[in-house]
């Protein structure tokens, strides 16, 4: 009797160290390094946030979240080959936040091959939306609803004189296309419109073919430090016309990159004011953040924390013991699920998320004001 006792409570130990040890991994293609690092990281954190938050009061009935990061160096090839080990020898239950147009694109025909889900993909390209992958679950707005607006708030100044800079890639081609609904209802055609090449813009070409046109406005499309190395080119040329670019340039990280030429660049935004606490999403993200010696957040870091939200909340939907399967189901029937002032919803005839598209200029603090 006393045997059995003994080995009844060895079996209990190592239950119990099982269910300590236990993790949910969700997988992450992104470029650590590369044009976006600094933005990358900040939604990284910002997604940290929360799930670090939630491994340390037991995880999700006592399993830890473990998010598996690859670097893809902003590289749509590598990112394709990230993904397909974090589906096929990590065994992820999800994909999660990876960043990219392009990136995403190359990822897609993975995630309906073995059934995995790709939340909060942080970009807004309309092929995400429509029509509706059954695999992919956007959090953030579209970056036509985004460019769209930039054109109508520049029209509502006066400003009808506006040039379009875009990269030369299918997120690039997207952005423009949500430009040209602005300018179609605002009754407008740009003054002129430039292409960029993704990785070696050509900036002694691109700056003199704006100038030409004399614009009083640039709408400036493309990702991280070719923005930001574009508009100091922009401003060494001598030229004042403001520029608005898009929300995926909404960083910490982008306005260092800017330097001095950061003044007065307009970003739009996807998420409400990082000081707007009257949102709770806002004030729940701060206090985590400051709990981790940060005293401010960025728009960046409030999208990671957005997206890590929505994941974990279908992870508890989808739990005990959550798989591919049961996480696309718990997805898909999310509903109404309140983010702290924002309400996202899901069915298998949407999956665009949420609809928020707001404006930011620079000032001369180096800060996003609204």
């Amino acid at each position: 009797m006393k045997w059995f006792h003994t080995c009844l409570l060895a079996a209990a130990v190592s239950w119990t160290a099982g269910t300590a040890r236990a993790q949910i991994l969700i997988g992450q293609t992104v470029g650590l390094t590369g044009p976006v690092a600094a933005t990358v990281k900040e939604a990284v954190d910002g997604a940290k946030l929360y799930i670090d938050s939630v491994n340390a009061k037991g995880g999700i009935r006592g399993e830890k979240i473990e998010l598996v990061t690859l670097d893809d160096k902003f590289d749509p090839k590598i990112a394709a080959a990230n993904a397909n080990t974090l589906i096929n020898e990590k065994n992820v239950v999800a994909l999660f936040l990876n960043r990219g147009t392009p990136h995403t694109e190359a990822i897609m025909p993975l995630l309906e091959k073995h059934g995995v889900a790709l939340v909060a993909p942080s970009t807004g390209a309309m092929l995400l939306h429509s029509p509706v992958n059954r695999y992919i679950f956007n959090v953030r707005s579209s970056y036509q609803r985004e460019a769209a607006k930039a054109v109508a708030h520049l029209h509502t100044l006066g400003i009808d004189r506006i040039a379009v800079v875009h990269v030369d890639d299918s997120f690039g081609t997207d952005a423009l296309e949500g430009a040209n609904k602005g300018f179609a209802k605002a009754n407008l055609k740009p003054v002129a419109v430039v292409k960029a090449d993704r990785n070696k813009p050509d900036y002694p070409a691109i700056v003199p073919a704006l100038a030409k046109t004399t614009p009083q406005a640039i709408l400036w499309f493309g990702s991280g430090t070719a923005v930001a190395d574009g508009i100091k080119a922009l401003r060494a040329a001598g030229s004042a016309a403001q520029v608005v670019t898009l929300s995926n340039n909404a960083s910490a990280g982008f306005i260092k990159a800017l330097g001095d030429a950061s003044r007065g660049v307009i970003v739009t935004q996807v998420f409400p004011y990082e000081k707007s606490f009257s949102y709770g999403i806002v004030k729940e993200a701060l206090e985590l953040a400051k709990a981790k010696g940060l005293n401010e957040i960025s728009p960046a870091i409030l999208e990671g924390y957005a997206a890590a939200k929505v994941l974990i909340e279908a992870l508890r939907r989808a739990s005990p013991n959550p798989t591919r399967q049961k996480l696309l189901a718990a997805l898909e029937s999310l509903q109404k699920f309140d983010l702290g002032g924002l309400e996202i919803s899901y069915s298998p005839d949407d999956h665009t998320g949420l609809d928020f598209a707001d404006l930011s200029i620079i000032g001369n603090d180096g800060k996003f004001k609204r």
